[in-house]
């Protein structure tokens, strides 16, 4: 059965960036990619009672464009791909009143199974890790993973992904399947970070560990503990120093992107992002 994976596109180098990403990560594994370019109608609402339609020079302009510019992709995709057997591709040009709502669309039409974007499109700005396009789709879309690549990410499959965690919440298996499947398939190590204001883990936070150690026995993992620092600069100093590969975790109610995305903490402690990141999701929100 092939995975059914969406990857966006506002026809940027990062979006393409993210796309020869996410070709390179399922190269050996049978996929059916799904190219999503979402458009907007040209009018003006003064002039205009109505949005044009289909025939009508605002509607049919930026569909022709977004039409050149899917075309554009599929050109780049088949000389990168050297007609790979294991993957194939439906372009998808749509309008819609934003990118989230088109992502919730095609999600469920196609049941798709992960979501790949940039961090930052056309239209971000600098001052900011992610766009306020990836923002929403990392918090919104709950029904299937999604991962942001960075522009600068190293576009091959990763040998290390790191796995925050305070050990305070009892996952689900199933909420780390995809991660598990990752690590697995890429034949990669799995590195559980625990970030804590001070060394010692009370008798539940043991019982998660445990827990953790039997979901990831049949990967290659191990266990590591930073203290004494923020959320954010431990992240940032565990990945640096190992030249890991990949962030993973569960969002949970949003909180992770309060505490770590944030743009004026972003601003503070001048984290620029290298590596991709996945987002899993809590089930039982």
């Amino acid at each position: 059965m092939r995975k059914k994976i969406l990857l966006l596109t506002d026809f940027s180098e990062a979006s393409y960036n993210a796309i020869v990403y996410a070709l390179e990560l399922f190269r050996a594994e049978r996929c059916s990619f799904y190219v999503l370019n979402v458009f907007k109608t040209t009018y003006n609402l003064i002039e205009d009672l109505v949005p044009p339609k289909p025939g009508e020079k605002g509607y049919d302009e930026p569909k022709k464009k977004s039409l050149e510019g899917l075309n554009r992709v599929s050109n780049l995709i088949a000389s990168k791909e050297e007609g790979n057997p294991f993957h194939e591709f439906d372009y998808i040009s749509q309008k819609n009143k934003s990118l989230l709502n088109a992502v919730e669309e095609i999600v469920e039409q196609k049941d798709i199974e992960m979501v790949i974007m940039a961090t930052k499109g056309l239209t971000s700005d600098n001052s900011s890790v992610f766009g306020s396009n990836a923002i929403q789709v990392m918090e919104k879309i709950r029904n299937c993973p999604v991962l942001v690549v960075p522009k600068q990410a190293k576009k091959q499959i990763p040998k290390e992904i790191v796995f925050p965690t305070s050990y305070r919440t009892h996952y689900k298996k199933r909420e780390l399947n995809y991660l598990i499947d990752i690590v697995s398939a890429c034949n990669a190590s799995l590195r559980v970070l625990h970030i804590t204001n001070n060394g010692d883990i009370d008798e539940n936070q043991e019982e998660h560990k445990e827990t953790l150690k039997e979901y990831f026995e049949g990967v290659k993992h191990s266990f590591h503990t930073l203290s004494c620092v923020t959320v954010s600069t431990a992240i940032k100093c565990f990945v640096e120093s190992r030249d890991s590969d990949m962030v993973a975790f569960v969002n949970k109610k949003h909180a992770f992107f309060d505490t770590i995305f944030s743009k004026p903490l972003v601003k503070e402690i001048g984290y620029k992002l290298k590596v991709p990141v996945l987002v899993l999701h809590d089930l039982r929100n």
